[in-house]
């Protein structure tokens, strides 16, 4: 009962969360930074969840989200392009050799479906290394398809070194937030069913795992094929919010920034993951962005000190703090529930009450 309780509560904020979103669109203008936040974080919530389905809930370190993601947007870009538009995006190479665009719902299937592919080839050779070798790896195959779709010989396919533009983008806050949304689901479903049950086995003891009769090649491939299956989606819901593609946007850097947010929001916790996104965003990119300004005054006081990337400095030190205060992240393993908020406020009550000859009185 209580567990159908919280389903009904979790479709209320969702329900409600939805519906702020499109009155704020309403009434603000289109082109403030919390818009811009509120995208760019839902993007980050599903690639940093699809990590950490992988690094927090089997215990696999992986470190190629970013090459997955450049997958997935270039497999959204390449088959989105209207034909009319794709003499002037491919003009280095006589128009490019797909003539064909397909709707955007498929377009972003289609971004998963490549990431899964490549992720399942790789997976092969790679998911028998471990720790440190894995991310090693992973790393390597992530900048080695970076330099590949910059190369001249594929630009009729990729546009080379060019920019890839035209394609369609979203211009509501709502898209990005239901898809990741649907994704994100999908995700906690799986990690709540029995094979999420066998992720988190082999995350704890791979002996033991093994022993219980859970096959540890299979189930490794299958976690590291799903999780970048979202990460290709991720990519191309990133390249509908940037409006144009470049492979060296998808730098290793794009990839610390994600491990960053697994860490901070808690190793295997999914809700941690979602809420340290859009602090990650909202600080980087929104609420730091006048330390960069040197004529910052106070009054008549010049503030000093503050130039361009300083912003960048103070929110380093933010996140050592963090890290070293909350050394399991903001959630830790936990999730979020209506009952452990409820739980958060009795405990914040039971503090309150005064103790009377060793009884507690209201």
């Amino acid at each position: 009962m209580k567990s159908k309780t919280n389903v009904i509560w979790n479709i209320g904020l969702i329900a409600g969360l939805l519906i702020l979103l499109f009155v704020l669109e309403q009434v603000m203008p289109s082109g403030s930074m919390l818009f811009t936040v509120l995208k760019k974080g839902a993007i980050y919530a599903l690639v940093a969840v699809s990590m950490n389905l992988l690094n927090g809930f089997t215990g696999l370190f992986s470190l190629g989200q970013a090459g997955f993601m450049l997958l997935g947007a270039y497999a959204y870009g390449i088959l989105t392009i209207p034909v009319e538009s794709r003499a002037s995006v491919y003009q280095y190479f006589d128009g490019g050799l797909i003539q064909f665009a397909i709707p955007v719902p498929l377009a972003l299937i289609a971004s998963g479906i490549l990431a899964a592919i490549f992720a399942y080839l790789i997976g092969l050779p790679v998911l028998r290394l471990k720790s440190d070798y894995l991310a090693i790896a992973t790393l390597g195959f992530a900048e080695i398809i970076r330099a590949v779709f910059m190369w001249d010989k594929l630009g009729p396919v990729t546009n080379g070194s060019n920019l890839l533009r035209n394609f369609p983008s979203f211009h509501s806050v709502l898209f990005p937030f239901v898809v990741s949304g649907i994704c994100i689901a999908v995700i906690v479903l799986l990690i709540n069913s029995t094979y999420g049950r066998a992720f988190k086995a082999i995350r704890d003891d791979e002996i033991a795992a093994e022993a219980m009769g859970i096959n540890l090649a299979h189930h490794k491939r299958l976690a590291f094929v799903i999780s970048s299956f979202f990460a290709g989606v991720s990519g191309g819901l990133l390249a509908m919010y940037q409006t144009s593609i470049q492979a060296n946007t998808f730098k290793s850097a794009m990839t610390y920034e994600i491990l960053l947010i697994v860490v901070i929001g808690g190793i295997g916790s999914v809700t941690g993951s979602c809420i340290s996104s859009f602090l990650f965003i909202a600080c980087s990119e929104w609420w730091l962005r006048f330390l960069d300004n040197d004529n910052l005054y106070i009054g008549s006081f010049h503030v000093p000190l503050l130039r361009a990337g300083f912003r960048k400095v103070v929110f380093s030190v933010i996140i050592m703090i963090m890290v070293l205060f909350y050394q399991r992240g903001i959630m830790g393993d936990k999730e979020f529930s209506i009952e452990g908020v409820k739980n958060f406020f009795l405990r914040l009550a039971g503090k309150g009450k005064v103790k009377k000859g060793g009884a507690s009185h209201e």
